[in-house]
């Protein structure tokens, strides 16, 4: 199983505290994600998003949180057989996990490079698939983690701080 972290300069002490204490979050919020389904996909995404705008997180990072989220629901949609998106809501943060069904990433360090895609003609056809989809989450996230293999599921999960 390979791993992949990244963790944005000088948010090391906020993540680490995080992932050593992460308490009991104030909501959390489930969504399934279907293979191939572009129009169900980004709906979690939507809702977060909205839920997050109600609760007054500040406009730039509400993007950063759609961003984020929605570039790998589309990615669970695009890539695997299907998978759930769960997203924990704190007071400081928000913590979003994607888990998939499969078929896994075989390289995630190349995966992580910007164009680079395994995308087929069908979500090519439909506008997706090219290739910035992880590059982005990265971009928009404070902390970002993928473990993954192919020929086995994967998760990608990521931190965002609301300050």
């Amino acid at each position: 199983m390979a791993e992949y972290w990244y963790i944005a300069e000088g948010f090391e002490e906020k993540v680490q505290s995080f992932l050593t204490n992460n308490g009991e979050s104030e909501v959390d919020m489930m969504f399934t994600v279907p293979e191939k389904d572009f129009n169900t996909a980004g709906k979690g995404s939507s809702e977060v998003k909205n839920l997050l705008k109600r609760l007054g997180v500040e406009s730039g990072v509400l993007r950063r949180i759609a961003v984020a989220s929605y570039e790998a629901e589309i990615n669970v949609a695009a890539h695997s057989q299907g998978g759930v998106m769960h997203s924990a809501v704190f007071d400081d943060l928000i913590h979003v996990r994607f888990e998939d069904e499969g078929p896994g990433i075989g390289d995630i360090e190349q995966a992580m490079v910007p164009g680079f895609s395994t995308a087929d003609d069908l979500v090519r056809e439909l506008g997706f698939g090219a290739g910035l989809g992880l590059p982005n989450i990265k971009k928009n996230s404070d902390a970002m983690h993928i473990v993954s293999e192919k020929g086995s599921s994967t998760l990608v999960e990521f931190i965002i701080f609301f300050a």
